[in-house]
């Protein structure tokens, strides 16, 4: 029963396809639209974080 299982598994692995480049380039688009419209929110966000960063780190530093 064990071996069917893992013949199962192989047998899997060798007829799943690997992502196609249509697929990639899609996901690509999709994130660069998803920053496009999310931009300032984004940037603001980051700003935040890497303040509040910096001034953790001197008060580490102190």
């Amino acid at each position: 029963m064990g071996k069917r299982k893992l013949k199962g598994l192989k047998n899997f692995l060798k007829e799943e396809e690997g992502m196609g480049t249509v697929e990639i380039i899609l996901i690509i688009v999709v994130l660069i639209g998803l920053v496009i419209i999310f931009k300032t929110q984004l940037r603001s966000l980051v700003e935040s974080v890497f303040e509040k960063i910096t001034k953790d780190s001197k008060t580490v530093m102190s």
